[in-house]
């Protein structure tokens, strides 16, 4: 039975289904450790109780429920009596009247340490949902390089609310499961948690993608049998072999993912029918000796395919997953993956970090050479200068993009990169220096371009030069975040220091039209009208003035209303074309807070109603809108100073042209069908043509200029559209 309370006051009264799961955590913990501070965590059990009485789920049940459930999950992963209390505790700061005070008198400073750092930052003082996104983000990455079990805990909330996400809306559904996508079991396999990764990404999957879900699981199912047969019988085999040829081993047979499948599919552009490698075998065996071995039997029975080989035993990744990959086919045409490790091995790919845990030495993290932790550290130190929410929560996903490619440099020290880095990133991981000089490099002692992509394996040595700089152009191709920030920050200073110069040059030149100098103004005076547009300091106010954002005009006529308040200042002239805080009736933006200004929609992505969007002021043209999406926003966006907030007005009969292809196989009457979705849906078609097959078995591209009313219209279509049997893909492209 669970303990009475053991704070002080009167008992929460608990519903009897929570008592009993609650005891089941007790025995979990009594079974695990006898020297666990089960008390401790009865307080913490109470306390929540407490504070979470008069709370209920969307789904109804009682909010303990879920606490509860997280602290189930955490003991499941054998972590501490910290991890699991914090578990129980770990809402009460965010969503009762708990402080993080009260918590570290009432437990300790570890826990509340904890505790404080899953915690979200509160709405006040943020102007965007985005904002404070990154700063919740960014504070939770900062509390896990002083705690690591702040993000295992993190994890195992975010795992238990993807499991039961069905009771919220479907907006809310969507934008949990994308940032579970993007954000959380990404970080899951850098910690190397292959489970809760896996399954983050399925429940992810069955809530962003549900058609696709569904057709993906549904033939997983139909196959099921068949392929459990399959396993079943080469399991067998190949545990034969290893008893001829004396290996300890035992054998594992599973499934593909749904996930997995489903990215194959998008990243091949297959079908679900040309999937041949869904199943996949695990040796588990003694030593790593013996993986190599097993390696070779396997190969001695069945034929490997070419390319398909890695060694992570010699090469661990940077999570620290080791094991042998090989895929083989059979004499039938069955292929099938196979992985090979020891059962350290295994527990590492399974658990990660948590199977490197050392409580009893009472640490509060894992060996500081740890690349797991490495890898958190630097990514912290990367970012901590980026101060827009949107360059930090994109930089975030681009770190925690799993795939990398193996480089060395001259004396044979391994570099890892993202999978597409270039010689660039190359120099910029050696050292800030010589990225910045870098003017040149050899692979394997072969000159190549820098925008060459780097293959697994391969050497390079980096030529710099004094007195270079860095290229703007190299944004166009970098894809490591140490490359990019280091590039952004140089080209940043750069044109900062140019943009202060023109600033002040022409500030100088309108105040010699009025008959004055820069000279001759009131310090005072000039200060104050930097104040008055969000400028601290006059170095803020010549650069706004040199990167556009400002006018002369208007700088001197504050000045002038300040000092001569009963003069009318003449207003600044502006083109006829423009309209006031208005673009043109096709593309209805409005500009937050600032009036006079020319806005249109960027021709490289041309946004439509409701999509996300960023505005960016180009000298001389006004403020270009882009899609948050648009592959050039984030070469245009290292000019922080020139972003400006930007908003969808409300117009009825707004349309908006967009360009459709559609791949798809030839066969007749294809054009009478999407014409007839499009018809269905009252959209306009501007133009229509094709593009024959390049290749014998590839599609015929189908591109269509529309005019739609918002991005909603363009999902239900781009859906009803991909349902067609013969589609192969849909796509958008922003230009007309």
């Amino acid at each position: 039975m669970a303990t009475p309370n053991p704070l002080p006051g009167p008992t929460p009264e608990l519903d009897a289904a929570l008592l009993k799961r609650y005891e089941e955590l007790q025995e979990k913990l009594r079974a695990r450790r006898s020297t666990e501070p089960i008390a401790d965590v009865d307080r913490a059990f109470y306390f929540a109780a407490d504070r979470h009485s008069h709370q209920r789920r969307k789904s109804g049940e009682p909010y303990m429920a879920h606490p509860l459930e997280v602290a189930h999950l955490l003991a499941d992963m054998q972590l501490d009596w910290v991890c699991v209390a914090t578990g129980l505790l770990h809402d009460t700061v965010e969503d009762t009247s708990a402080t993080v005070e009260e918590i570290k008198a009432l437990f300790g400073q570890e826990v509340a340490r904890c505790v404080d750092g899953v915690t979200k930052l509160g709405r006040v003082g943020y102007r965007s949902s985005e904002d404070r996104q990154a700063e919740s983000f960014r504070k939770l990455l900062l509390a896990m390089t002083q705690d690591i079990r702040v993000v295992l805990v993190k994890l195992a909330d975010r795992l238990h609310n993807m499991r039961t996400l069905e009771h919220l809306k479907p907006e809310r559904q969507r934008h949990i499961a994308l940032e579970t996508r993007e954000i959380y079991a990404p970080i899951a396999l850098r910690l190397g948690m292959g489970k809760i990764r896996s399954e983050l990404e399925d429940l992810a999957f069955s809530y962003l993608e549900p058609e696709a879900y569904q057709e993906v699981t549904r033939y997983l199912e139909s196959r099921r049998e068949a392929n459990e047969g399959f396993l079943e019988e080469i399991s067998e085999a190949l545990e034969k072999k290893m008893r001829e040829n004396e290996i300890p081993a035992r054998i594992q047979g599973r499934l593909k993912r749904p996930y997995s499948v489903y990215r194959k599919l998008q990243r091949q552009r297959i079908g679900l029918d040309e999937v041949y490698d869904l199943l996949a075998l695990r040796v588990i065996t003694d030593s790593k000796k013996n993986c190599y071995a097993a390696l070779g039997v396997i190969h001695d029975e069945w034929r490997p395919i070419p390319d398909r080989i890695k060694d992570f035993v010699a090469m661990p990744r940077p999570n620290l997953y080791q094991s042998l990959h090989t895929s083989v086919i059979t004499d039938q045409g069955q292929r099938f993956e196979v992985q090979i490790r020891t059962e350290e091995m295994h527990q590492m790919a399974e658990e990660g970090i948590c199977a490197h845990w050392k409580y009893k030495e009472q640490r509060t993290g894992p060996d500081a050479e740890d690349r797991r932790i490495a890898w958190l550290r630097q990514l912290v130190e990367w970012q901590q200068d980026l101060n827009d929410s949107t360059d930090f929560l994109s930089s975030l996903k681009i770190d925690l993009y799993p795939e990398e490619v193996y480089v060395f440099t001259p004396k044979g020290r391994l570099i890892v990169l993202p999978r597409g880095s270039t010689p660039i990133d190359f120099a910029y991981a050696i050292h800030t220096e010589v990225g910045a000089t870098c003017v040149g490099a050899k692979v394997d002692g072969r000159i190549v371009p820098l925008r060459y992509q780097l293959s697994n394996g391969e050497m390079l040595e980096i030529m710099t030069q004094k007195g270079r700089e860095p290229s703007a152009d190299w944004l166009g191709f970098v894809k490591s975040s140490r490359a990019r920030h280091k590039i952004k920050a140089s080209l940043n200073a750069r044109r900062r220091e140019r943009a202060e110069e023109i600033g002040q040059k022409i500030l100088e030149r309108e105040a010699r039209r009025h008959k004055t100098s820069l000279a001759r103004l009131d310090t005072e005076d000039l200060l104050a009208a930097a104040h008055d547009y969000g400028c601290s300091q006059m170095s803020d106010l010549y650069a706004a003035l040199g990167y556009g954002r400002l006018t002369p005009r208007q700088i001197l006529s504050k000045i002038e209303r300040r000092t001569h308040p009963e003069i009318e200042v003449e207003p600044e002239p502006t083109e006829e074309t423009h309209e006031p805080n208005r673009a043109a009736p096709q593309a209805p933006l409005i500009v937050r807070d600032v009036d006079d200004v020319i806005i249109y929609r960027a021709r490289c992505c041309n946004p439509i109603s409701g999509e996300p969007i960023v505005g960016y002021v180009t000298r001389g043209k006004g403020v270009a809108v882009h899609s948050k999406q648009c592959p050039n926003v984030r070469n245009l966006m290292y000019e922080a100073e020139r972003r400006i907030e930007v908003e969808w007005a409300a117009m009825a009969d707004a349309r908006f042209q967009t360009r459709l292809s559609v791949y798809v196989d030839d066969r007749p009457n294809i054009i009478n069908e999407l014409t007839g979705i499009l018809s269905k849906e009252s959209v306009n078609i501007v133009k229509i043509d094709s593009r024959a097959a390049a290749a014998p078995d590839g599609p015929t591209v189908i591109n269509l200029t529309v005019e739609l009313t918002d991005v909603a219209q363009l999902d239900r279509i781009t859906r009803r559209i991909s349902q067609l049997p013969y589609v192969r893909e849909v796509s958008r492209s922003g230009r007309i």
